[in-house]
């Protein structure tokens, strides 16, 4: 069964770990990066405050205020430059699923 998550006041069920029992590490973090493209912006390549805004209904998160958005996104923008890059989002998704965190050297020598 998978575990409730919440985050910023939405509450998911945490399927990665399912989804990288039935993938496999290599075609679950290819999974994640076809999520980052669906959520970026496509002239730049990275996920902005715009693009997050514009997609985050693709989510379900059309409800979402415009602070919360900017909170998801620092949250993943691990060098501070205002938008979150395919790596930083792959490490997000991880970091957020408490499954995948049990073990994550099964993940860990894969890249986006």
């Amino acid at each position: 069964m998978a575990a409730l998550e919440q985050h910023s006041g939405v509450e998911f069920d945490d399927h990665f770990p399912s989804m990288m029992e039935r993938m496999g590490a290599e075609g679950f973090i290819m999974e994640l990066c076809n999520g980052f493209r669906m959520l970026m912006d496509g002239e730049k390549g990275l996920i902005t405050f715009e693009s997050l805004k514009r997609n985050s209904s693709l989510l379900g998160l059309n409800n979402m205020r415009d602070d919360e958005l900017v909170c998801m996104l620092m949250e993943g923008d691990l060098d501070g430059d205002g938008a979150i890059k395919q790596m930083e989002f792959c490490i997000l998704m991880i970091r957020l699923s408490s499954g995948l965190m049990i073990a994550p050297k099964q993940w860990m020598d894969y890249g986006c």
